[in-house]
Parts: structure tokens; sequence; C-alpha cells
């Protein structure tokens, strides 16, 4: 039965529990063609830009570098290569920050360009349509690609998870629900061929049989763009499907549940269903890197707000100043008030403008002082019930905040913490201000800082009962030893006095065969 209508993906459309309806503002940003905003002079690009570990650094200062060449390593295989987004050399590889909500440094490769922008001869796969899915996997992390729409989860670890769980469906998510970004917008609109040929390389690479491009039913001709790009490629495995426009249609689980009509389990994955969901500049830059031979080294970013003088959507190299984009764009407005990645419901704000365009940078949002929202005074909760009427995850999140802030995070976890998606659609229509998604942020972040204390504690504890193990072996060893050599003295000395006695008899003999008269045993010794 669930098979059955899995199969169906997006043949009927479903609703998802919450959700709100928000005032769009796409348009502003799209009334002008992506451009790339000029070369920069220095290029700041963090290891770290994925989930998992940060990359190891395989250039040094001084070193020349080619564009799209690897200066990041992934030796444990769990994040991502890094590779140069231009040509330039090598002037610094140091702590810096890293465009993370936290604020937190890491470890950076500076790079000066050039201005050649010089590619090293590229090496895409010969054909892919008959090139086995293993060897676009592998096509795909050597260019270090990763989930664009925010969570920048390795793209080749989904494939080969997804592969493995037997994966039917791909879809590819075009619905960006904050209500500013059109990034994705934007790319579908002037190069849809190229987003569904990055559908069909995702099915390939997955083992998968049909493709969804999933897109909001407000984004106009990109649905017809996308359905001839697909009559154009002569393949008509792939679908367009326009899903209604309610907040927070984009996230991944509200997106398949509006597909399917199938939640996926808590704890679970969509690979559960038999699905693999992908972002549209995902496709994109799976499509690059299979069929271009080219490394993951820019993205479009939404560049809006009436914070910014002439909003737009560029074509940004990794490693970017955010300052310099806004400058692309006309630079700040004289009622310029707040700097923000990401949008208004789920973006955080930044520190300076100084910080680089990272693999998940998906908008700058500046916002003038008129479209802050003012900031009031936090009221204790009514109980009024409207942050659970709202949550497209099912939580009560009256509950949630209630258990973190007393510290209770055990009780919070059983209830459903992880699986808060920090939408913020609770804390848009909390009448109380309470800054809820901020408290589940702080509870996640302090459950996983707590559960690592945990595992540092169990694996102490472990390593010191092995060590109490190890000196209680080599004592029991030690005294084995011990007894064994008594015991081998003990012999020795019988066996000295048990040939002492051969020896006198054998004198007693040759003296009793000479005719003397026998020796007179010694005390103690048989008188044989």
């Amino acid at each position: 039965m669930i098979l059955d209508e899995v199969n169906a993906v997006g043949e009927r459309l479903h609703r998802f529990p919450g959700g709100l309806r928000l005032r769009h503002h796409k348009q502003v940003a799209c009334q002008q063609p992506v451009e790339r905003p000029p070369l920069p002079a220095v290029l700041v690009v963090p290891m770290r830009q994925q989930a998992g570990p940060e990359a190891t650094p395989v250039v040094s200062v001084g070193d020349p570098v080619l564009k799209g060449q690897l200066i990041g390593g992934d030796p444990s295989g769990l994040g991502a290569r890094v590779h140069a987004p231009s040509s330039g050399r090598v002037t610094a590889v140091e702590q810096r920050r890293i465009g993370h909500p936290t604020g937190q440094t890491g470890t950076c490769v500076v790079i000066k360009t050039d201005g050649l922008d010089e590619w090293p001869p590229t090496e895409p796969v010969p054909d892919w349509r008959e090139a086995c899915a293993v060897d676009l996997q592998a096509q795909i992390q050597a260019a270090g690609v990763v989930g664009l729409g925010g969570a920048v989860f390795p793209t080749d670890r989904k494939l080969d998870g997804g592969r493995a769980a037997g994966i039917h469906t791909v879809i590819i998510n075009g619905a960006e629900c904050e209500p500013w970004i059109a990034c994705d917008e934007m790319l579908m609109r002037e190069h849809p061929r190229r987003v569904v040929t990055g559908t069909l390389v995702l099915m390939r690479a997955a083992g998968a049989e049909h493709g969804v491009i999933a897109i909001e039913d407000q984004m106009g001709a990109v649905g017809a763009a996308l359905e001839r790009a697909a009559v154009e490629l002569g393949d008509d495995r792939v679908r367009v499907v326009r899903i209604p426009t309610i907040y927070p249609e984009g996230g991944e689980r509200q997106l398949i549940q509006t597909l399917t009509g199938l939640e996926v389990p808590a704890g679970g994955l969509p690979q559960d269903l038999g699905i693999l969901c992908q972002n549209v500049a995902t496709a994109d830059a799976a499509r690059a890197a299979v069929i271009d031979g080219q490394p993951l080294l820019e993205r479009n970013v939404t560049v809006t707000g009436n914070g910014v003088a002439r909003p737009r959507v560029l074509r940004a190299l990794l490693g970017t100043p955010v300052g310099e984009l806004v400058t692309a764009a006309g630079g700040y407005t004289p009622g310029a008030a707040r700097l923000v990645i990401g949008g208004p419901m789920m973006g955080y704000a930044l520190h300076d403008d100084s910080e680089p365009v990272v693999k998940a940078t998906n908008c700058v949002l500046v916002l003038d002082q008129a479209e802050i929202r003012p900031t009031q005074p936090e009221m204790p909760c009514i109980r009024c019930g409207e942050c659970a009427r709202v949550c497209p995850a099912r939580l009560m999140p009256q509950d949630l905040q209630f258990f973190i802030r007393s510290g209770q995070l055990d009780s919070a976890t059983d209830i459903g913490l992880e699986a808060c998606i920090e939408c913020g659609c609770c804390d848009a229509v909390c009448p109380s201000h309470i800054p809820l998604a901020e408290w589940f942020r702080h509870g996640k972040a302090e459950s996983r800082h707590q559960a690592r204390e945990r595992a540092f504690a169990d694996r102490a504890r472990e390593r010191h009962q092995a060590r109490e193990a190890r000196l209680e072996q080599a004592k029991a060893e030690k005294a084995a030893r011990m007894a064994r050599r008594k015991l081998k003295l003990v012999s020795d000395d019988e066996r000295k006095r048990q040939v002492a006695r051969a020896i006198e008899r054998a004198k007693a003999a040759r003296e009793k065969q000479a005719g003397a008269p026998p020796s007179t045993p010694r005390d103690g010794e048989p008188d044989e």
C-alpha cells in the first residue's frame, strides 16, 4: 500500500500540518538577469562548508593554484573536498570566521587572485548515460558537491545510502519557501535544461526510475520552461509538479508529505520511502561535475531587501566577501539596518560583511528599519496553543520551551526536540513574543553538547577500565612468572643433588672394583 502511494509521487497533492501563508518578496530580486560580480582580489575559502568534518588543507602559503584545483582534502570520506574558486596564489592558511550562525572560526585558505581565472584540463565522465552509478557518485564526490538548499550534506553520501536502500524516485526541490529568496527560481528560469539534465544525472547515480521537479505554484513561467526542457531532452521520466505556496513547503519532510501524503518516519530518512530529495542547485552542480568535469566553485546568491540599492541574484564564487556582493548589487541604502544570511524566517544575523560566501549561502538579506519587527518584551506563555497549530512537525512548542528552559533536555528530546526544523512558524504567531525557535536551537545545541560530554565520559571510563584490566592482567602474569621461576629453582637444586649422588655411586663402584674399601656414605645419603 505504501509503495503504491509512493510510486505515484506528485500525482495527487496532500497537506502537511501547520504552516503559514507569508507575503512573498521574491519578485524584487527577479527583475534583472543573473550576473557575475567582478572577480574579487582576495578569496577566503573555509575548509568547513558542509556537514561532517573540516577538510584538510593540501596547499601551503606561497603555492600557486589554478581554478578548480583541490585545496582541501577529505581523508575521512565523511565531509567534502574544497577547490580553488579562481587561479592565483595562496597568501595564508589561517583561522577566520567561516560564515556560521555561531560566528565560529575555522581554517581558511586565502587566495590572492591573478585575474586570469585559469582552469587546468577538466576530466568529465565520457558518456554519463552509459556510466555506472558508482562512477557517477565518485565524480560527484571528487567535485565536492553538497546539498545547496541549506543542509550542505555531502551529495555522494546521500546517493550511496539511497542506492543501498533502493531509490525509485528523485525529487528535485525547487520550492524556495523563504519569502525573499529567489536564487533557485532564477536558476530554473534561465537554465531549465541544466536543471532537467542534472535531475537525470542524479536519477542515474541513485538508480531511480522517476524524477519529479517540485516548484511553487507562484513561479509562473518556470514550470513551462522546465517542461519544455524535458521534452527537448526526450526523456519523459521527469515531471514538473506545482505545489501550494504554504511556508515551509520547501522543507524536505513537508515537501515529501505534500507529494506523497506520507510522513518520513521519526528518526528516519526519505530513503526509507524509496525517495531521494535534492535541491535544484545541487542537481545543476552534479550535472557540472559529471558532464563538464567542474567542481563546485560558485552558486547563485540572492542579494535583496530594502537595504540594497539594486536587489538581484548574483552568480558568486565561493569565498567572495559578502560586502562585495552588496557592492555589486548597488551597495547599501541609507536606511540599511540589519544584515542577514538566509531568509527572515530561518536566517541569522551576520557579524560583518567581510565573511565569505560558502556553499550554504543562498541569500544576503539587508533589511531597513521599517522591515525589522520591533522588539517586544517577552511575556509569560498563556498556553493559547497557536504555536502548536502552525507547527509543521506536529510538536508542542510550548512544552518544548518549558522543558528546555527548566533544563530538562531529556524530556524535551523525548517529545521530539530533534524533529523541529526551526522554521520559525511558532515565533511568528506567539502573542507573548517568546523567541521559541531560539530556545529550540539552544536546546538542540545544549543537548548535543551534553551527548558529546557523555560520550567523552563514557570513552574515558572505558579507557580507565581497560587500563585497570591491563594492570590486573600484568600483575597476574608477573605472579605466574615468579611462581614458575621459583618452581624452576627448586627443581634445579633437586637435580644437582641427584647428580651428586650419581657421582658418589660411580666413585664407590670404581673403588670397589680397584679393591679399595668402599667409602663411607655421607650423612643423609642412602647407603646403597
